[in-house]
């Protein structure tokens, strides 16, 4: 049997089928979550940003239009819901590096070089907060520039920029690190 594409599911869901919205938030709810970890850091803001989310999604299910991809759509609540989380709260500190890690490594993680690990989380942190909004809504979300464009309110050759500068400055950070001793 084939799976339902999230579009479906969506319009299923906004007419009253709460097992398509089941099926939605498995699919998605560990990548959205991480994608709002990374963003903010701290667990218990991002517990409580993603229970927003998720509430936010259930609200506008009457509003939701198929002609658009659902994980951008998804992925625009998540990053409007955390751009008025920051509006508010005005963040003064940096993100750590340890808040970047994965709650719970996969194999693949577990068997990477911790001390690569630790580079690479640096670099992305290092990244000024646009272009490490976009490599997250890539690496994590899987969206393509279109998608980061609409997410992040900005044309797609801007979101390209991002992604490449981004990519340019996590090259030149990660080759500078394992230059040295």
């Amino acid at each position: 049997m084939r799976e339902r594409s999230d579009e479906i599911l969506m319009t299923a869901y906004a007419v009253g089928d709460t097992n398509a919205f089941e099926e939605l938030y498995q699919r998605h709810r560990g990548p959205l979550y991480r994608y709002i970890r990374r963003q903010v850091g701290d667990a218990t803001t991002a517990n409580d940003l993603y229970q927003g989310c998720w509430e936010k999604i259930i609200r506008a299910r009457a509003d939701y239009r198929a002609t658009a991809p659902f994980r951008a759509w998804m992925y625009r609540i998540a990053h409007n819901h955390i751009v008025d989380q920051f509006r508010r709260s005005r963040p003064t500190a940096e993100v750590s590096p340890d808040a970047l890690q994965a709650d719970d490594p996969g194999p693949d993680e577990l068997l990477a070089s911790a001390q690569a690990s630790a580079r690479l989380v640096a670099a992305v942190v290092a990244l000024p907060a646009e272009q490490r909004e976009a490599v997250l809504l890539r690496l994590e979300a899987g969206l393509g520039l279109r998608d980061i464009a609409e997410v992040t309110g900005v044309n797609q050759e801007t979101a390209k920029s991002r992604l490449r500068y981004a990519v340019a400055k996590l090259k030149q950070s990660l080759a500078e690190t394992q230059d040295e001793p």
